[in-house]
C-alpha cells in the first residue's frame, strides 16, 4: 500500500464517521431532552408533601433547567471526544470487513451514548425512595 493508498483510505474513514455525526447528536440532544423531562417528573411526583430540611433552599425549575443544561452540553462535548474512538479503533485494528465493523462500532457506541442520560433520572428516583422510606440525611 502506497502512502496515497493511506491517506485515500483515511479520508474515506472520516468522511464516512463525520457524515453520522449529526444524527449522533441529534440522539445526544433527544436523549438529553427526554432525561430531562423524567427527572422534572420524577422530582414532581416523588416530592410533594415531602418535609423540607431546615436551611435548605427550594431550587426553580428553571435553575435546575439552566444546572442540567451546562452539564448536558459538557457531557455531549465529551461524547463527541468519544465517538472520535470509532475511526482510531477502525484504523488501529483495521477489520477485513470495515462497512460490517463501522455499522457494530456506530450502534454501540450510539446506543450506549443515548443511553447514558437516562441514569440521571434513574438515580434521582431511586435516591428520592430511598429518603422517603428511612428519611432525610442527617
Amino acid at each position: 500500500m502506497t502512502i496515497t493508498d493511506t491517506s485515500s483510505v483515511t479520508t474515506e474513514t472520516w468522511k464516512w464517521w463525520e457524515s453520522r455525526r449529526l444524527r449522533y447528536n441529534l440522539g445526544l440532544a433527544v436523549a438529553g431532552w427526554v432525561a430531562w423531562g423524567m427527572t422534572e417528573l420524577t422530582l414532581r411526583f416523588l416530592t410533594p408533601g415531602m418535609p423540607t430540611i431546615q436551611g435548605t433552599v427550594e431550587v426553580s425549575w428553571v435553575s435546575r433547567m439552566l444546572h442540567q443544561g451546562v452539564a448536558y452540553l459538557i457531557f455531549m462535548a465529551v461524547a463527541n471526544l468519544f465517538y472520535l474512538a470509532g475511526p482510531v479503533a477502525e484504523k488501529l485494528m483495521q477489520p477485513a470487513d470495515i462497512d460490517g465493523f463501522r455499522r457494530r462500532m456506530f450502534g454501540l457506541g450510539f446506543w450506549f451514548s443515548v443511553a447514558l442520560p437516562f441514569i440521571v433520572p434513574v438515580l434521582t428516583a431511586l435516591a428520592l425512595i430511598n429518603m422517603t422510606t428511612t428519611g432525610p440525611a442527617a
